[in-house]
């Protein structure tokens, strides 16, 4: 959605002293004279759009600027192509797809006639940027053009994730490249969400006017049939109690989301001054949708100018001081414009998933057994215990274990993959686990910081993910985590995911605090909550229940793991240690799941029993 804001006459006043003000030095752009044109366009775009978001883009470090212009540049062209009235809804729809097909042979070429996407595609090779998840949002903004229409807030949500988040990750990855990562604590991704929400659903109602103007409402009904009569009002263009309420009830909403006090616990001082800017940003321009009354529907509100200076002013020293103390990582300038492979990935992972292999084939040339469909479970989690006892019983250290406990790992990754399983999960390192040996958990973590980094499993079709409690883990090991969850989100064959520093009644804790946090936030009544509103408060609310869990090293219990997803899961024990099972030992125990009966509390099925035939007496 495009924004509406318009620069005040203060604004204005200020133009020609931005102008005169330092561009950022040719080192940051550049020698090409094109280049540095098309980000000065890029700068001008931003004041001139969304002020607010200049201003913001100058709390970041100052060789950081020119790329946050031209990511903010790009998503406005997108949206100008389609909201512009200038046009039918295919007629907007197809002029968003052919930019975004001419960003694609852009960013092939290395450089571009169209000077925002010239300066974006220098973004992208500059601080290797991978713009594949983008292809997502500017299709979400192709299809606002034939209207959007949203049943609850989790419909509103998505379409959010869809459209909005990307745009913002590529400025944390912006950050994460220079060396000030943005990245917010694992444990507070739920935040990290809600305030993308907040912000999407400040800009709504920023743009209600405008938006109602071009036949737009983009609140979901959940939120209209609340407020009954608001919807019509506000289509007649009538600002009526019912209209006010709405727009109160929402208001309210969005300053509750963008409300996220420990969202920048932990992160970089000169990150943390930017997102928390934004966050106030966002509550006063609330207050000043609050205070417009019946003014919305005809114009845009704005913060006053004493308002946005008093945010401003400390905010600026803030980030000058922080970023004067922070070395930061600035790369070459990208090679001359042609094709290269980093050219390539900077929009299509799919080429460089093309070379996605698979599986190699079991040393004895043992091939899956046929399962059928309905036999076929789709999640099985895997306790791999016996690490340890296998290496002592060797004469061997237990780091040995874990070393081989990793080649059995990827055997079960190749064995899921050739049959044909969708969701695999395992148990690598429990929060229990950090009573043992120092040495022997230093082991296990940075074996599995170079598996992230160099195992095979790396250029399977594997979408890799994992679950745990951040805390304790080395930052450079999480950070391979989050890099190859990134790297491997669209893919589509098996869904690995690695439970590391991982206890299931942790997980349920931090489950309910956020379920707390929603309630408290009005998000849930607490009343009404079910399963359901639990499920998606967990970590990863798509994970779907376990149906099969295996556990080897002749133990018969579950261990803390998955107590929430695995309650109607089969139980499989096998009392060899887990550095001696191979691919043949997952499709075995796939085959004994397929001759269980599973009826989840219901009765079993049973045939009559024909009567009894009486038998003549001899």
């Amino acid at each position: 959605m495009r924004p509406s804001s318009q620069p005040t006459p203060a604004d204005r006043d200020a133009a020609p002293r931005a102008r005169r003000s330092r561009f950022p030095a040719r080192s940051r752009t550049g020698e090409d004279p094109a280049l540095r044109a098309a980000y000065r366009l890029c700068r001008r775009t931003t004041r001139r759009h969304d002020p607010a978001i200049h201003a913001l883009v100058q709390l970041m470090p100052a060789v950081l600027r020119p790329a946050g212009w031209a990511l903010w540049a790009a998503a406005n062209a997108v949206d100008d192509l389609a909201d512009g009235p200038d046009a039918d809804a295919a007629g907007r729809a197809a002029r968003v797809a052919a930019w975004t097909e001419a960003l694609r042979g852009d960013l092939a070429a290395g450089t571009s006639t169209d000077p925002v996407r010239r300066a974006l595609v220098d973004t992208a090779l500059r601080w290797r940027l991978d713009l594949s998840g983008l292809r997502g949002a500017m299709a979400a903004t192709r299809d606002d053009t034939r209207g959007r229409h949203f049943a609850d807030w989790a419909e509103w949500r998505a379409w959010c994730t869809e459209e909005i988040a990307p745009w913002v990750d590529q400025v944390r990855h912006l950050f994460e490249q220079a060396g000030a990562p943005m990245t917010p604590r694992l444990d507070r991704q739920h935040d990290y969400r809600r305030f993308i929400d907040g912000a999407q659903l400040t800009d709504v109602l920023t743009d209600l006017g405008a938006d109602l103007a071009e036949g737009r409402l983009l609140l979901p009904r959940e939120a209209l049939d609340a407020c009954p009569g608001a919807e019509d009002a506000l289509r007649q263009g009538r600002w009526s109690p019912a209209a006010a309420a709405l727009v109160g009830t929402v208001t309210d909403l969005a300053r509750r989301w963008v409300t996220r006090p420990a969202l920048t616990r932990g992160m970089h001082p000169g990150a943390a001054t930017v997102l928390d800017t934004s966050a106030r940003l966002l509550r006063a321009q609330l207050d000043a949708v609050d205070a417009a009354g019946p003014a919305l529907l005809e114009r845009a509100p704005r913060p006053s100018l004493p308002t946005r200076v008093r945010i401003l002013a400390p905010a600026r020293l803030r980030a000058r001081l922080a970023w004067s103390l922070t070395p930061l990582t600035v790369p070459p300038a990208p090679p001359a414009p042609r094709r290269t492979p980093a050219t390539a990935r900077a929009w299509e992972p799919a080429a460089e998933d093309t070379a996605l292999r698979t599986p190699p084939p079991h040393p004895e040339g043992a091939r899956p057994p046929r399962i059928a469909a309905d036999r076929m479970p789709t999640h099985v989690a895997i306790i791999m215990d016996g690490n340890g006892r296998w290496a002592e019983q060797r004469g061997l250290p237990r780091s040995a274990g874990h070393r081989a406990g990793n080649v059995a790992a990827r055997e079960m990754v190749y064995g899921a993959l050739e049959i044909g399983l969708r969701h695999l999960t395992l148990y690598a390192f429990s929060t229990e686990n950090w009573q043992r040996d120092t040495e022997e958990i230093a082991a296990v973590l940075e074996a599995t910081r170079r598996e992230l980094d160099e195992g095979p499993v790396r250029d399977l079709d594997v979408r890799q993910r994992w679950s745990g409690n951040p805390g304790k883990l080395p930052e450079e090991l999480v950070r391979s985590l989050l890099r190859e969850e990134r790297r491997t989100r669209a893919r589509t064959g098996l869904t690995l995911t690695v439970c590391l520093n991982y206890g299931g009644r942790d997980e349920i804790t931090r489950t309910a605090a956020a379920l707390a946090r929603a309630a408290r936030a009005g998000d849930v009544d607490p009343d009404l909550i079910g399963e359901d509103d639990f499920a998606r408060h967990l970590p990863h609310p798509d994970m779907p229940d376990v149906d099969l869990l295996w556990r080897t090293g002749d133990e018969q219990r579950t261990s803390n793991f998955l107590p929430w997803q695995a309650t109607y899961a089969e139980l499989y024990f096998t009392p060899g240690h887990w550095p001696d099972a191979d691919r043949r030992d997952l499709w075995q125990a796939i085959t004994a799941y397929g001759r269980r009966r599973r009826r989840h509390g219901a009765a079993p099925l049973v045939s009559p029993r024909k009567p009894a035939v009486p038998t003549r007496p001899e």
